[in-house]
């Protein structure tokens, strides 16, 4: 990661971590590196309903502009359908305004590439030199050379049309409940479920500006799961602010995480032929549950790092075409390159219809481990891990744990934490388990008094 970018953008409070100079100087170097070998670069920009994300979508536009490019402005949309338009309207590259799940106060920038995906490192960070004032100024457009800004709201509209051509069957007759967190989502997911023919129940879809992501949404789930279970739904579908994650609940209001997803539709997927290389990415935090579910069905599995952009980086390698993270990050490569909460919905709506089984009949096969994880600030991330005693604490509780359980030790990238997580079958070994590796650190003197 770098200085400013991380594994997804540019984030950070709002003109505090991130201002408006720093999008000025973002749009300032993305408008002259794609345009140095033509007269114009085209980009498109889509926001969510902060309301700093006004301020830094006409930062970003008078940088790009002022260096040549022209811009398309889709306004508020979600970051997968800036992802869509990008690749499929022959745009040099696309900036999606948003912090995601994070509070209204946050905000962030994510810069995709021609294709749709999380720009390069590399650019990143010739970006962050510019920033910093590390390379030479680059020139200022002039005349004809300047750029303009023009709506570009048919593009939003061209992505909900493509979203409603996804599904193989109508949704007739299926009550569904929808919480758009009052973020990108909130003029979007209803039309397409109600063009789907179904029965749609929404909530937090009244942004403010303020409100985004405020016990609501993906991260805050709860009044979706009061929702289904009051209203006697079918099934019910949670986003985030910017509306690449969706968490499901069932007919019963239990909370269908990302791991649940990604059997469902995996499963899904195998059983129509379309699973290529017969093989799930998830990452290293996915639960052992999963694993032993996926096994039963011959289903195969990669892990990555954290992160939806390594998922997407060993699904494009290796031409697999699902993924995801617990969160609700997940990919569908034949239908998009980025997650997609929106698409995820109704990819799990064909599953349930097409098998004719409700959600909670469906997840049924996967037994979810209990896990826990405690975050340990010490003084040096690398010596906590790598430390004799805390490798030999690790081992002894890999061994007494067995094929039931297991350990993850990692470091935050962010942070001075390390991260200690176990999985077992029941919620006291977790618990002992966890406690017994962090004894370990502070008898060797790492952990920090915090």
């Amino acid at each position: 990661m770098g200085k400013y970018f991380g594994t997804d953008g540019f984030r950070g409070e709002a003109n505090k971590v991130l201002t408006v100079e720093h999008a000025y100087k973002v749009g300032r170097y993305l408008g002259w590196y794609f345009g140095r070998n033509k007269d114009h670069a085209q980009v498109v920009i889509g926001k969510d309903t902060r309301r700093s994300s006004y301020m830094l979508e006409y930062a970003l536009v008078a940088g790009l502009t002022a260096s040549g490019a022209d811009v398309s402005l889709m306004h508020v949309t979600t970051t997968p359908s800036v992802a869509y338009i990008t690749r499929t309207d022959g745009f040099d590259c696309g900036i999606m305004i948003s912090a995601s799940h994070n509070p209204y106060y946050d905000n962030g920038i994510k810069v995709l590439d021609a294709n749709g995906h999380k720009m390069d490192a590399k650019v990143e960070d010739l970006i962050e030199k510019y920033i910093d004032g590390e390379v030479d100024e680059i020139p200022f457009a002039t005349k004809d050379g300047i750029g303009c800004a023009t709506d570009y709201s048919v593009g939003r509209n061209r992505y909900l049309g493509y979203l409603m051509s996804i599904p193989t069957r109508a949704f007739k007759n299926i009550r569904v409940g929808l919480d758009c967190a009052n973020g990108a989502s909130s003029n979007l997911a209803k039309s397409v479920f109600d063009a789907l023919g179904a029965k749609t129940y929404v909530i937090h879809s009244e942004p403010d500006g303020l409100n985004i992501n405020t016990n609501c949404g993906s991260t805050h789930i709860e009044s979706l799961q009061e929702l289904v279970k009051s209203k006697g739904l079918d099934i019910g579908f949670a986003y985030d602010g910017d509306a690449d994650r969706c968490l499901a609940v069932d007919e019963f209001g239990r909370v269908i995480d990302g791991d649940l997803i990604l059997y469902v539709c995996g499963k899904y997927l195998k059983e129509h032929g379309e699973l290529s290389n017969n093989t799930i990415v998830t990452t290293i935090m996915s639960n052992l549950g999963l694993y032993k579910a996926l096994d039963k069905e011959g289903i195969k599995y990669e892990k990555t790092a954290v992160g939806d952009k390594y998922v997407n980086e060993n699904m494009v390698k290796n031409g697999h075409c699902i993924g995801g993270e617990q969160s609700g990050h997940i990919i569908f490569s034949k239908h998009a390159t980025t997650g997609d909460g929106i698409l995820t919905s109704l990819k799990i709506m064909e599953a349930v219809i097409e098998s004719k089984k409700t959600l909670a009949q469906l997840v049924e096969p996967v037994t979810i481990y209990p896990q826990l994880m405690k975050n340990v600030y010490v003084r040096d991330k690398k010596e906590a891990q790598n430390d004799p005693k805390v490798q030999e604490a690790i081992k002894e509780v890999e061994a007494k744990l067995g094929d039931e359980g297991r350990v993850l030790v990692r470091e935050s990238g962010t942070e001075p934490v390390v991260r200690v997580m176990v999985e077992a079958n029941t919620n006291e070994k977790c618990l002992e388990s966890v406690d017994y590796i962090i004894s370990k650190m502070r008898e060797q003197g790492f952990i920090i008094k915090h």
